[in-house]
């Protein structure tokens, strides 16, 4: 019996990368497919309340199928709006928004920064120990992602609104990251909360669709439009249902990784498959964002 006790050691440990590598590899066609849609004219609020609708579907249908439907008291109701705000809302618009203003690469870029922050946060809330190596891993990639913003507000055509706004989105997931940790309903499983928080961010997205100025219209002059929906669907029933699993296995730091895994394919797409420029700073901005999520999941491995 011993000697087969660390075959389920290294599975449980194995799991949690499995699932970080399978959600950044979906994180990072999420954001392609963002700078798709505006190419077949939707807008970023109507391309994010359609997927995020279906998606919520998708995973409410699976959570009812498996008998497991996400619970409806006054504790869940209240973690589901709060998660869908600060988890997919709030900074899948400011992404979605800015990646036609500043592209999806430099997007991709920005969304490596969550862990360091959750690691920030988690210190603050006692979920996490102080480890020098760690924050010296913070420190790197905070450097890193100031190269960034400063090059790219250094270029003459920049959009000094949207390159600033965009930095709201890491903050927005970190403090996400956090809440479902902390206000985790007790005894409630992943794959119920999953949907239960899609559905209140699809209700807050479809009525601010609802709003003067704002639109929720499809182009449907073409089937392309419906194909990209259809895809970033898929892509965020994936993505969220990975997010919570890895919530529970992984904790909040680690999950905060999937932002360094979707840069390694979302950067490299944005670049060579939809010939967009490279982000100003890019190696010296990349590689100091790096080390430092680097220095973090070292910090990581060496607490667990």
């Amino acid at each position: 019996m011993n000697a087969q006790t660390p075959e389920p050691r290294r599975a449980s440990r194995l799991f949690p990368l499995l699932l970080l590598l399978g959600g950044g590899v979906l994180l990072g066609l999420s954001v392609n497919l963002a700078k798709l849609a505006g190419h077949v004219g939707l807008t970023p609020l109507a391309f994010l309340a359609w997927s995020i609708t279906g998606a919520a579907l998708i995973l409410l249908l699976m959570a009812v199928l498996r008998g497991n439907p996400p619970p409806v008291d006054r504790r869940c109701l209240r973690y589901y709006v709060i998660s869908a705000v600060v988890s997919v809302a709030g900074p899948n618009l400011v992404f979605f928004s800015a990646i036609p203003r500043v592209g999806a690469s430099f997007v991709a870029l920005i969304i490596t920064l969550p862990p360091l922050l959750t690691y920030i946060g988690a210190l603050a809330f006692g979920l996490e120990r102080f480890q020098a190596i760690r924050a010296m891993g913070v420190a790197a990639a905070l450097a890193g992602a100031g190269v960034l913003g400063a090059s790219q507000l250094a270029a003459p055509d920049a959009d000094v609104f949207w390159i600033l706004l965009v930095f709201a989105g890491p903050i927005l997931l970190a403090i996400g990251n956090l809440y479902r940790s902390l206000g985790w309903p007790e005894g409630v499983s992943s794959e119920a909360l999953a949907p239960g928080m899609l559905l209140g961010a699809a209700v807050m997205l479809m009525l601010a669709g609802l709003l003067p100025g704002h639109s929720l219209a499809i182009p449907l002059d073409s089937g392309t439009a419906l194909l990209v929906i259809a895809a970033q669907t898929v892509v965020f029933a994936g993505q969220f249902l990975v997010l919570f699993l890895l919530q529970k296995t992984g904790g909040p730091v680690l999950l905060s990784l999937l932002g360094s895994v979707g840069a390694v394919v979302g950067v490299p797409v944005a670049i060579f498959l939809q010939n967009e420029a490279a982000p100003q700073g890019l190696l010296p901005g990349a590689g100091l964002i790096a080390l430092g999520v680097a220095l973090v999941a070292r910090g990581q491995a060496r607490r667990s």
